[in-house]
């Protein structure tokens, strides 16, 4: 556990300095967007690029490890949208918090922390539970949205959430990635050393934007902000740990990925939609603030404890 902990704890004291950097007005709010901007479109794509060229698609699809992350992330999302519905919140507002206690920070923090710790091989099945956050969850909360104002299911939201897939960039480069690794060709080294020193700034330049980003988040709505941070950082990778060896079991190494995968925080693009739709930016806010620094405990735990199963 000590081991693990202080092979985590470089990851969040990256974090912590870009946190120290946004709260002294070192990094301004605005040179924060531009900073998250440039790693989202260009390291972190040419990173993702890198590894899925690497990889063929029989390498990085495991239905098994799909059906599991969804089931699992589903049964997390359907608690949550039930604990919000009884309170009496609203659509939006419930999909929200469901958002927080379903997707986790696996684009910036995941992938960068997983391929360290667990080594290259763990890129195929974080790509995998990427790409069911991106493609289902991040999909469904615009319908619910949409759904919860009276916009129906009709073909402007159906646009919103197909343009919403056709512009991340990480989807664009697994699916580039994929279709070079079809082609069989190899990637010329000028482009490979291209791709490998602009990828390389992926893993500092997104931490460091994760804690500058955090600066600027309030820690309103304590009570619910601990609620949603429980429900991600304990049950839901519970519920993931639950399908991928029982319901449907996968081998040991994709289980432990993927349940690690399911302790990271609650991800910064939950409230860059909260905000975009002005629904509950400040409970998003805070169940990524109050997550994150719970996280520095939590994670090692979980990788702890998914080691030793």
């Amino acid at each position: 556990m000590a081991d693990i902990f202080f092979r985590t704890l470089p990851f969040f004291a990256i974090i912590g300095l870009g946190y120290w950097a946004g709260r002294t007005r070192f990094f301004t709010e605005e040179a924060t967007a531009y900073l998250t901007k440039f790693i989202f479109f260009f390291p972190l794509s040419a990173m993702i690029f890198r590894f899925s060229a690497n990889l063929s698609f029989a390498e990085i699809f495991d239905p098994d490890l799909v059906l599991a992350y969804l089931a699992g992330t589903m049964a997390v999302y359907l608690l949550v949208t039930l604990v919000a519905l009884l309170r009496r919140l609203d659509m939006p507002t419930a999909a929200v918090e469901a958002q927080c206690a379903a997707i986790g920070n696996v684009g910036f923090l995941g992938l960068p922390m997983m391929a360290i710790l667990f080594g290259e091989a763990s890129i195929a099945p974080m790509m995998l539970v990427l790409s069911v956050d991106l493609v289902v969850f991040s999909s469904l909360i615009v319908i619910l949205i949409n759904l919860g104002r009276g916009s129906g299911l009709g073909m402007a939201t159906l646009k919103l959430v197909l343009l919403g897939l056709l512009r991340n960039p990480m989807i664009l480069a697994i699916c580039a990635g994929l279709a070079w690794s079809a082609s069989e060709l190899p990637i010329p080294e000028p482009m490979n050393d291209f791709l490998s020193i602009l990828g390389g700034a992926a893993t500092p330049g997104a931490l460091f934007a994760i804690g500058a980003s955090l600066a600027s988040k309030s820690a309103e709505r304590m009570q619910i902000a601990v609620w949603i941070s429980f429900a991600k950082l304990v049950l839901h990778p519970l519920c993931i740990a639950l399908c991928v060896i029982i319901l449907f079991p996968v081998n040991s190494y994709s289980a432990m990925v993927a349940i690690a995968a399911a302790s990271l925080p609650v991800a910064g693009n939950v409230y860059m939609l909260a905000q975009h739709y002005g629904v509950a930016p400040h409970r998003a806010s805070a169940a990524i603030l109050i997550s994150t620094l719970v996280s520095i405990f939590t994670v090692p735990m979980v990788i702890a404890w998914v080691t030793q199963l």
